[in-house]
């Protein structure tokens, strides 16, 4: 199995990787299967439905609305963010939906989107499945999907061990284990940046992979500045005020203060302002979650912002880094927070941001894989409870306070010799059996913790 650093780190729509953005893929994917296959001229209606976790929290997180943008054939990293809401609105009103874009079926909000609350696929909490129907209610198509973490899409007719979407390109430097990866960089005198970069190579040119990853952190930067200038009420119902715009401002004003802890606030602000998109359906980067998408472009920004020498070199070195701890992720647990928990979205990000950050301070490989092993041993046990079904409390302070906790991680890493008891191999084991052991109401369905301890209003 190969994965790219362009695998973890995609363009997305707000406000969750698993709930929205693989939802509008996959209907996306349904809706392109039916004109590949010829079945697209006789549809005259499209249904949908949701399960498990989808079905639960998914009118929180716009999941609904994601598949009638799939099926009109938008696709997470281009579509108008301003008119998402509208166009789903007037697809209900106008009892319409144009499939691909010019396929006129009739469409009915109601009947045609529907989410199971309590009934689930059986490879994923994350399950959907999608029929087209002719004049006659005969059924043309029917496929099922999963949404298995990360905007990661996987067909119906994968098995319950396939949680990897990967080609089988061979890479000059392959790893599954971090174990693995260390005993590359000892026996070839490699970083872990130069590693994830020899594989890289095998998909692209070096130009081009330095290209799309500043492409990324160019709309990491722009979703920052988005942030901090939008002010207001989050959408959905709970009344959460931005918090980004006025701490902004507070910290622009404030050029003499000479608290010791300023940078702190700092990067709290760059993680509020990203989560803050997020909730309100904006541009982000998938890193490697919408729900935990504001560590890594918080982190990177304390890197450009407060260390000297930094550069973009840095940036793109700092990405690959992170991203070869988030295909351990990957590959070896989750990043779901349906599957595993909170632990999966915001441990694993707060590991990668670790990884990286370390990288770019001068870390050895030891003292990375020791960086990130702090990043998410300290985040085991982390449930998916968001209150409202939305990603906005806990989710918006968790990435704030996670983001911190990545920078105190690579700091800690730097000041040993990447010796310690617990390896990462064996803290990402530890996470995947304790999400196979929490409570289902702990992986975002919204029935435990905060969300029902919480007065939604």
């Amino acid at each position: 199995m190969a994965l790219s650093v362009l695998d973890l780190f995609s363009v997305g729509i707000g406000p969750s990787s698993s709930h929205t953005v693989g939802p509008m893929r996959a209907a996306k994917l349904f809706a392109d299967g039916l004109k590949s296959e010829g079945h697209l001229s006789s549809t005259k209606r499209v249904q949908a439905e949701l399960f498990g976790s989808l079905g639960a929290t998914g009118r929180g997180h716009g999941s609904d609305k994601a598949v009638v943008l799939g099926f009109k054939g938008l696709d997470p990293e281009t579509v108008d963010t301003t008119t998402a809401d509208d166009q789903v609105a007037a697809a209900a009103l106008d009892a319409e939906l144009w499939v691909c874009g010019d396929h006129r079926v009739d469409f009915n909000w109601d009947e045609d989107v529907v989410l199971h609350r309590r009934k689930s696929l059986p490879a994923h909490p994350n399950g959907m499945t999608f029929r087209a129907l002719d004049h006659t209610g005969t059924v043309l198509s029917e496929r099922s999907f999963y949404s298995i973490g990360g905007g990661f899409v996987v067909d119906g007719d994968a098995d319950a061990a396939d949680r990897v979407v990967a080609d089988d390109t061979p890479l000059p430097y392959p790893f599954t284990t971090a174990d693995q990866l260390l005993a590359i960089c000892r026996r070839e005198g490699m970083s872990i940046s130069d590693v994830m970069l020899a594989n890289e190579l095998t998909w692209r040119s070096e130009a081009e992979l330095r290209e799309k990853l500043l492409a990324l952190w160019a709309v990491m930067r722009e979703c920052v500045d988005n942030g901090c200038a939008a002010e207001g009420i989050l959408p959905g119902g709970l009344n959460v005020r931005r918090r980004a715009p006025s701490l902004f401002q507070t910290l622009t004003a404030d050029t003499g203060v000479t608290d010791p802890l300023r940078a702190m606030e700092w990067v709290n602000l760059f993680a509020l302002a990203v989560n803050e998109e997020n909730a309100a359906g904006g541009r982000i980067v998938t890193a490697p979650t919408n729900g935990a998408a504001g560590i890594v472009p918080a982190v990177l920004h304390y890197y450009v912002k407060f260390v000297p020498g930094a550069n973009d070199d840095g940036v793109v070195r700092f990405l690959l880094a992170a991203a070869a701890v988030g295909i351990l992720f990957k590959i070896n647990a989750s990043i779901s927070g349906a599957e595993v928990g909170c632990q999966g979205e915001v441990g694993s990000a707060c590991s990668m941001a670790a990884a990286g950050l370390c990288e770019v301070l001068g870390g050895t490989p030891e003292q990375v894989e020791n960086a990130a092993e702090v990043g998410i041993e300290h985040n085991l046990g982390l449930t998916c409870d968001p209150v409202g079904g939305l990603v906005q409390i806990p989710c918006i302070e968790r990435n704030a306070i996670a983001s911190v906790k990545a920078i105190n991680a690579a700091r800690l890493a730097l000041h040993g010799d990447g010796s310690h008891k617990v390896s990462l191999d064996k803290a990402i084991k530890t996470m995947k059996e304790t999400g196979a052991d929490m409570k289902t109401k702990y992986k975002e369905t919204s029935r435990g913790g905060l969300a029902v301890n919480v007065i939604e209003c």
